[in-house]
């Protein structure tokens, strides 16, 4: 009887193109992007980017509630017209719908069970990029709820229901959280699912995401955190990053695998535990963010007039990533960076002096510096026209998520002078 279970169950993955896992074999020819003396490369040549936060991606590209394939164009053509090449997406949410603060729909509705409709979206979007010559990270899970994450592998693994930030608030949700690296059931669950679409097949392009030019990195999770700052659980949440590293490259041995670390902010403070994490052979490349307001470096009052010192706090903060990727080899990646609109406003066009000035002084550290490799900044809205502060079922998404205001951190179309920061900075760093 098991046999014929499984029998089915594998059936049912083979028809949605999905396998836990059929290993791919090393594409010849393929140009990916590949770590060589602590740079990326493409073939022979470097490769430097400046990209955005785009996690709504695969929603936005499939045909049921929330896509719009006419928008998603537009909002290609618009990054690639300034420049932005890279993409970092979110491969779908998890669990349940109509829960507060999470987005929908979801991609996983319940362990090794998908919504095709985001699959094919996910298909969709990775072809276009393939077709138009751009990269994409593909994230795969995330520490906070927004999308699910370890709060429904907790609850898939029996240990109840979880505590809902908007609900419990963030204390009662980080001390809960710190049982998803300790819980085997939960991790093993997470890294059923990273095998499952490091391994699937494209419908639109036949070919293996494992063959794909369009894919960058698996990445691990969004800002993957230990929780709690015990010796134990913190070799627990290692662990979860390495091994689950490991078996995606059992899946696709041609492209790199990340983190989605926050950097020394989302080790427990404990940059020894970053090195670890970040030197091991799994790991193919640093990842740090930066978020001058929420981690408490300027105010709500004083946006546009606290750049300077966010600024500075922000070299402070890179400096000792870099001086650890450096010894080993490894290229560094800013892949989040925000800044709010001056006043915390949040409608598209609304004043950004002070993200303007944030984000130049960031380009400019990038081009001189030689500290960092890429950058993802956060993030992309484009042209979405956002209906409530709060994200509500079938408001355009921005690259807030669902529990923030809609706009704060989000780069839309209307933000002109903002965009040509991004296309000089594009010049200068990747000319």
């Amino acid at each position: 009887m098991k046999k014929i279970l499984y029998a089915i169950v594998l059936g049912a993955f083979v028809a949605a193109g999905l396998s836990m896992c059929k290993p791919a074999d090393a594409a010849a020819g393929q140009q990916y992007v590949s770590v060589r003396d602590g740079e990326f490369y493409i073939g022979d040549s470097v490769y430097r980017y400046v990209g955005a936060n785009f996690w709504y991606g695969a929603i936005l590209a499939s045909e049921g509630r929330g896509g719009d394939r006419a928008r998603l164009a537009r909002e290609l053509d618009l990054l690639q017209s300034i420049g932005v090449d890279n993409l970092r997406v979110l491969v779908g949410g998890d669990g349940e719908e109509n829960v507060p603060s999470h987005i929908m729909p979801v991609l996983q509705t319940s362990p090794g069970v998908y919504n095709d409709t985001i699959l094919d979206g996910l298909d969709y979007l990775m072809a276009e990029l393939e077709r138009r010559g751009m990269k994409a990270v593909l994230f795969l899970n995330n520490a906070w709820e927004w999308s699910g994450g370890y709060g429904t592998y907790l609850e898939w693994a029996g240990a109840g229901r979880q505590p809902n930030p908007a609900i419990d608030g963030y204390p009662a949700y980080m001390a809960a959280m710190a049982r998803f690296v300790t819980n085997d059931s939960a991790k093993s669950l997470a890294i059923d699912h990273a095998r499952r679409m490091a391994s699937r097949v494209n419908r639109y392009t036949s070919r293996p995401y494992a063959e794909s030019p369009a894919l960058m990195s698996w990445q691990v999770a969004n800002e993957p955190r230990a929780f709690a700052g015990d010796s134990a659980t913190k070799a627990a949440f290692a662990d979860y990053i390495i091994s689950t590293a490991r078996a995606i490259k059992e899946c696709d041995p041609n492209h790199m695998v990340s983190t989605g670390s926050e950097g020394v902010h989302g080790c427990e403070y404990d940059m020894a535990l970053w090195r670890k994490i970040h030197e091991a052979p799994e790991i193919d490349y640093g990842i740090l963010h930066l978020w001058p307001y929420n981690w408490g470096w300027i105010d709500s009052l004083s946006v546009a007039d606290s750049v300077a010192p966010a600024f500075d706090k922000a070299v402070a903060y890179i400096r000792p990533h870099y001086e650890a990727m450096h010894a080993a080899g490894k290229p560094l990646v800013l892949e989040e960076f925000g800044y709010p609109r001056d006043g915390m406003r949040y409608t598209p066009g609304s004043p950004v002096h002070g993200r303007d000035a944030f984000y130049s002084r960031i380009f400019r550290l990038i081009a001189d510096s030689g500290m960092i490799n890429g950058c993802n900044f956060w993030g992309w809205g484009g042209y979405a026209a956002p209906a409530h502060e709060n994200w509500q079922p079938w408001d355009d998404y921005t690259c807030d998520p669902a529990q923030e205001p809609q706009g704060l951190n989000s780069v839309f179309a209307a933000d002109s002078t903002t965009l040509a920061i991004i296309r000089g900075a594009v010049n200068e760093i990747n000319p």
